[in-house]
């Protein structure tokens, strides 16, 4: 994917979920990362301790990452939270690229799961 269509999809997503949650702003990479880890563990509450958002979102980078390979879910523990095996590393240099490793991830997970969403822009 082109740098100017990463852009263009990342932004689409951000203005999706800003919409479809009723919110002012822009969501960043961290909140659509709590958001797909919240969806992963269908663990939803009103509020998160920061150590729960930590492991939310750590959840949503290894389910993002699990659409390639690199990791697989083994199970789940008796709270209901996913746990995975490592595959494979991760080959990124620096933040910016993970970044946009992460938003390309995200681009195609919502793409995938949440086609609806592309398709309805009412």
């Amino acid at each position: 994917m082109e740098e100017w269509q990463l852009d263009f999809e990342w932004l689409r997503i951000r203005h999706l979920v800003k919409d479809k949650l009723q919110q002012d702003k822009l969501p960043d990479l961290n909140a659509i990362l709590l958001l797909i880890g919240i969806q992963e563990t269908n663990i939803v509450r009103p509020t998160y301790s920061k150590e729960e958002k930590q492991d939310l979102m750590h959840v949503a980078v290894c389910s993002l990452l699990a659409q390639d390979g690199y990791f697989e879910l083994e199970g789940r523990d008796q709270d209901g939270w996913p746990h995975f095996v490592q595959r494979k590393s991760v080959e990124t240099q620096g933040e910016q690229e993970q970044e946009t490793f992460l938003k390309s991830l995200a681009i195609r997970y919502f793409s995938t799961y949440y086609s609806d969403l592309f398709l309805d822009q009412n």
